[in-house]
């Protein structure tokens, strides 16, 4: 096979990764069901809730790979969040169990093509890098045998007298101007500060966890944080992206910290439908910056309560 009959391929097979991950949350919303908000606590899901984590590590994921494991989780009934490589099993003393079936995961990474290194070097500028994503199969530790006692064992979840102050603490740490009133949740980006209605406006007091992981998850990205573009307007594609974020954001807090995630804008499922179909990686994208802004606001947990997170990349670079 040629060098160009290897780019080539490998070019496609990247598309056809966004493609799938895409065309896979698309159904799912289609279905009504939401990739980031699971049936955690029914008798549909076994696992207690929590963030997917690399079993040897310890690490969780993150990005498009939290709603990548979730989804296998409920779908087959898995009873932790334990996830494994083959080679990762084998070096515990255990294996994979023969005739399971992996779950594929992706990293993201950036290359130069041959002809942008040469356009770059005839220009005198510098190459310009493309994002690509690369596949791997994980496997729950309930598809493995013989692994150690410790790495099979699952978390019981938090007390539930312990959620809401925890949240609280937590709101108050990261330092954002967070105000409680009137009848609207909101984040205004040009004077930087949260305002969520008394949590009595609530029919469920949990909601206003939910709602206020939500509204300090836009807040994340303010110019002075992670400086995400909070410019769109309402209805545009960018108004869209950014909730998108915000609503994987909340979810991913809520379960790093023993809430069940619930959607805060439902109206929204068609928009993020249209935006998805217009563009196969805007869902990476969006759970991408939605860890990131959940990594940011879970770092101001007491070091010990943290979840456990490493870029994709590096996970995998370790259990290969």
């Amino acid at each position: 096979m040629s060098r160009y009959d290897r780019n080539v391929r490998t070019g496609a097979d990247r598309a056809n990764l966004y493609d799938e991950i895409t065309n896979k949350i698309i159904a799912e919303l289609e279905a009504g069901r939401i990739p980031w908000v699971q049936p955690w606590g029914t008798s549909t899901a076994k696992a207690p809730l929590g963030l997917p984590n690399n079993a040897s590590t310890g690490r969780s994921y993150s990005g498009i790979n939290v709603l990548i494991l979730w989804g296998a989780v409920i779908e087959h009934g898995f009873p932790g969040q334990g996830w494994l490589t083959f080679r990762q099993a084998l070096s515990l003393g255990g294996n994979v169990r023969k005739g399971e079936r992996g779950t594929t995961v992706v990293y993201a990474d950036r290359f130069v093509p041959d002809d942008e290194k040469k356009r770059a070097r005839e220009a005198g500028e510098e190459a310009q890098a493309i994002p690509f994503l690369k596949r791997f199969t994980v496997f729950n530790t309930a598809q493995c045998e013989g692994l150690p006692e410790a790495i099979q064992a699952v978390a019981p979840p938090p007390p539930p007298g312990m959620i809401e102050p925890r949240v609280e603490a937590l709101i108050k740490a990261t330092d954002i101007d967070f105000r409680i009133g009137g009848n609207k949740a909101f984040y205004v980006p040009a004077l930087d500060y949260v305002q969520v209605p008394p949590p009595a406006a609530y029919f469920e007091p949990i909601n206003w966890h939910r709602t206020a992981l939500h509204e300090v998850s836009h807040a994340s990205g303010h110019h002075s944080r992670l400086n995400r573009d909070l410019s769109g307007s309402f209805g545009s594609k960018p108004y869209f992206f950014e909730e998108c974020v915000a609503e994987i954001s909340s979810a991913f807090c809520c379960a790093a910290m023993g809430i069940v995630p619930t959607v805060r804008h439902s109206d929204y499922i068609g928009a993020w439908i249209e935006t998805m179909r217009a563009d196969n990686r805007v869902i990476v994208r969006a759970a991408s910056q939605a860890s990131k802004a959940a990594d940011w606001i879970l770092s101001f947990l007491p070091e010990a309560e943290r979840p456990g997170a490493e870029p994709e990349t590096e996970i995998e670079r370790r259990a290969a």
